[in-house]
């Protein structure tokens, strides 16, 4: 921190020093001279070691008791494992950089007092707590073994909240932009129910298993509510089977009747929702345990359970110079509030606040102004504020209070960079993208309709190649083609930034997990463990042979699921999809955990999958199901590892209620599918309720590329689209152009906050989203990581995750009553502002060029003239 700096800050507290307010109070005291000047260092070391006054008074008591060389070895540690870390404070390594790169600092300690004892605060901290200010906000560092976790009342409640929220996910999966139920959203709903049975029920005594259980065991509290909090979360996974089915069932895709039969069904959808269990045992090492897997998405979950269960409730300064009294409940109760009461408004009662594209509104026709601005059928990158509707921000899952600030930022400019390169590609017609929207994830015909794979197959099914072709080859808009290139560029720039940027770190989690399969503990020295790892060593870890025992179960479903119909599909996709996993399991979650992006390995195992199983997509299907459930679903069993570890649930609890949570979801999830696929017009363009299924739309476009056509034909070295192969170096060199000037540049913080993955992952959610889902998630990001976390740390810690949860849930429960209740009924509010949105180009995609009737576009083969369906 600059002298200036410094200067700055003691001058505030000097400026505000003739009273504080004590806690628990609103009364102010005067402070006498010492404490005055107290005050003001305390201030310093708070900006200084970005911590609040009252983590700073615990980390003190436990820093006297520290020594120098202790802390000069730990700091060298964490130095190794923080040096490139994007979330640790720049302000906290510049000083250990300091601290260790001054050898007077060791030889002469009286002359270093001040820089001491911040390096052994921050010792302190990272020891006892975690160097991390938004983990410090909401986890607790102290824990108590003997506190009921695995009850009746926590199982009952969260099975039944699997079944709800499985139930309302799946329906509303096919919805743009989806509306998904969160594990925040139970937590709401279950804690009234959990302190209704805590007061109600009677304590009626039973044995199971051996064992004496309770009805009732007392208070409800936070580690019950978490488990099932957990539940919900694994039960909001849904198989991702599903999108096979939809693409075989609807006559619009593959017409293929047989995956009717729910036998078919729950096979496949048991073996990929179970199979990455079996790799979630190897990944504690690398992606739970380690202090530096943050998993921004669980702060969110934690925060809403601290704020149910947290009576202490301090005062702290805030924004316009005043104290914020107001309880974490409270504030969540009026946040949700606000929120369930304005959702109505962008979403039914007044849809232009949800689709803002209020340029476009002056010449709806305009193709270039719709282009340029347009929300739905344009790129919207010149639109300065495009939605007023929150669940557009959430469109990823990646809410701009949950995840860091850099990485909202990078993923913003890299699709609005990419978003000139889609405008070069279409006014170009490069690839003939001029003949079809810009912004579609829709695949066509060379007459610019809608590709009809059927005219491509033959009775079986399989690829015909005479029939494709006198048909067509397969276009894809200018957006969606280059989706693809920045796919393969973010597979070859998360491999390449792991190795790179993480090695340190990968190579304790494999000295670790040899140590564990060899039983020796692990080396003392070989890195620093926080409070909470050393808490968790009190409860029994669970044997990697269960995960392995999972695996091989779920191998076997899948093996007679694929051979148990005619899906012509080899057993091998099974094998296959683990091997992998164990491949990327480990860079991708390390991305997760640090980013709150996720990096999914559908392009990947299609792309691989579909030279193996060329002409025929049903079996390129099954190759990208496996090939990418495997690796997602590991992950996302880790950040529930993750909610785990900072509650300090006992991981049996854990592993058995993720096993239970699964199971019950798959089977809802392929009943209330099997009722979707009845719906008329589903999946279509006049679907009711916004069911236009973006995913199983998507799905299709990569079944058609991949697997009927094949990625030789599209993207081989005789392809029309072979340049996006360029992805692959591009994402190797951007990522290690990075790390040079990281490495060149150490103390620059803007490097620092680069993140190549990050930046590669916005531009793939071009087609069918535009960037008017992505920029207002910027300015949100920094007014609170940056503006409020730097100036008021305290407020922002009480309040940041606690709003980010009130919101969600606001939208999902108003979300779900209007769907079961004014859309479902078909009760239509006809006027401007729900016509306006869908007039000219935002309504039907306009087109830079046009053809005649019967015209197509090029290639144009020898085998003749075909006339236009």
């Amino acid at each position: 921190m600059s002298g200036d700096k410094n200067k700055e800050a003691l001058m505030s507290v000097t400026s505000v020093s003739a009273g504080v307010v004590s806690p628990g109070t609103d009364e102010k005291r005067d402070l006498g001279p010492h404490e005055d000047i107290d005050a003001a260092h305390n201030v310093v070391v708070r900006n200084d070691l970005v911590v609040t006054e009252e983590d700073l008074i615990e980390a003190k008591e436990i820093a006297a008791t520290l020594t120098l060389e202790g802390v000069r070895d730990m700091m060298v540690s964490v130095l190794k494992v923080h040096e490139r870390d994007p979330n640790f404070p720049h302000s906290v390594l510049l000083k250990i950089q300091e601290f260790l790169a001054d050898e007077d600092v060791f030889d002469n300690p009286e002359k270093h007092e001040d820089l001491i004892e911040e390096m052994k605060i921050e010792a302190a901290l990272i020891t006892n707590n975690s160097p991390y200010s938004e983990v410090r906000a909401v986890v607790d560092n102290k824990d108590d073994p003997s506190t009921p976790c695995s009850t009746v009342r926590a199982w009952t409640i969260g099975v039944g909240f699997s079944i709800l929220l499985a139930f309302i996910n799946q329906l509303f999966s096919v919805r743009q932009p989806a509306i998904s139920i969160e594990s925040n959203v139970v937590q709401l709903l279950a804690f009234p129910i959990g302190k209704a049975w805590e007061r109600w029920m009677p304590n009626y005594q039973f044995t199971l298993f051996g064992r004496q259980h309770g009805l009732n065991p007392g208070p409800f509290n936070k580690k019950e509510h978490m488990l099932i909090a957990i539940m919900a979360n694994t039960a909001k996974s849904l198989p991702y089977t599903q999108y096979i089915v939809w693409t075989q069932v609807l006559p619009q895709y593959f017409n293929q009747q047989y995956a009717r039969s729910f036998g078919y069904q729950i096979l496949i959808a048991l073996s990929t929702n179970f199979i990455g269990y079996g790799l979630a045992g190897i990944t504690r090492r690398f992606i739970v345990y380690p202090t530096y897997c943050v998993w921004p998405a669980s702060l969110v979950t934690i925060a809403l359970n601290s704020a149910l269960h947290n009576d202490k409730n301090v005062p702290v300064p805030g924004p316009f110079k005043r104290i914020y009294n107001m309880s974490r409940y409270k504030f969540f109760l009026w946040a949700f509030s606000a929120m369930f009461v304005y959702f109505w408004f962008p979403n039914y009662l007044f849809e232009a606040l949800t689709f803002f594209s209020w340029m476009t509104w002056i010449s709806p026709d305009n193709v270039n102004l719709n282009i340029l601005t347009g929300f739905q059928n344009g790129l919207s990158l010149f639109n300065p504020w495009p939605t007023f509707d929150w669940n557009v921000l959430l469109y990823d899952n990646l809410d701009p209070l949950m995840v860091p600030a850099f990485s909202t930022i990078n993923r913003a400019i890299g699709m609005f960079v990419f978003g000139f390169v889609i405008l070069g590609v279409w006014y170009t017609n490069t690839w003939n993208t001029g003949y079809l929207p810009i912004n579609t994830n829709k695949v066509f015909d060379h007459f610019g309709k809608r590709y009809n794979v059927s005219l491509a197959l033959d009775e079986k099914g399989m690829y015909d190649h005479d029939r494709y072709m006198s048909y067509s080859a397969a276009y894809l808009g200018a957006a969606n083609a280059i989706v693809y290139g920045c796919f393969f560029a973010i597979y070859s720039a998360a491999v390449t930034h792991v190795v790179l940027f993480h090695k340190h770190e990968i190579t304790l989690g494999f000295r670790n997990l040899w140590s564990t399969i060899r039983r020796r503990k692990t080396t003392e020295g070989s890195e620093y463990k926080d409070v909470h790892n050393r808490l968790m060593s009190a409860y029994p870890e669970v044997s990697e042979l269960w995960y392995l025992l999972t695996l091989v179960v779920a191998a076997a479903l899948g093996f007679a699921g694929v051979c148990g119909w005619p899906t012509f599909t080899t057993a091998g996709v099974v094998p296959y999809g683990i091997l992998l996993a164990i491949i990327f399991v480990i860079p991708i979650g390390v991305i997760k955990a640090m980013t709150g992006v996720e990096v999914t390995l559908n392009v990947l195992a299609e792309f691989i999958g579909g030279m193996f199983a060329e002409g025929n997509a049903l079996s390129m299907n099954y190759f990208k199901s496996f090939g990418y459930v495997t690796c997602a679903h590991a992950v996302h069993f880790a950040n529930d590892l993750k909610v785990a570890h900072y509650l300090k649930i006992p991981p049996w609890h854990t592993f058995s209620a993720q096993m239970i949570a699964t199971l019950v979801s798959t089977f809802v999830c392929t009943g209330v599918m099997n009722f979707q696929v009845n719906i008329k017009d589903i999946c279509q363009d006049n679907a009711p309720m916004r069911f236009y299924c973006p995913g199983p739309n998507t799905f299709f476009t990569a079944s058609v590329l991949w697997g009927t056509i094949g990625p030789l034909k599209v993207f081989g070295h005789q392809g029309q689209y072979k340049e996006l192969l360029l992805g692959f170096p591009a994402g190797i060199v951007l990522t290690v152009a990075a790390f040079f000037l990281v490495k060149k540049f150490p103390k620059n913080r803007y490097f620092r906050q680069f993140h190549p993955v990050a930046f590669w992952y916005g531009p793939l959610n071009w087609a069918p989203y535009s960037f008017a889902y992505a920029w207002p998630s910027v300015p949100i990001a920094l007014l609170s990581w940056v503006y409020v976390k730097s100036r008021y740390l305290a407020f922002w810690s009480k309040y940041n995750f606690v709003l980010s949860a009130a919101f969600s849930a606001g939208i999902a429960i108003a979300g779900t009553l209007m769907l079961f209740s004014v859309q479902w009924a078909m009760i239509e509010v006809p006027w401007w502002g729900n016509e306006q949105p869908y007039v000219g180009c935002e309504g039907t995609a306009c087109k830079l060029k046009t053809l005649s009737q019967g015209e197509r576009f090029f290639p144009w083969w020898d085998s003749g003239a075909v006339p236009a369906p």
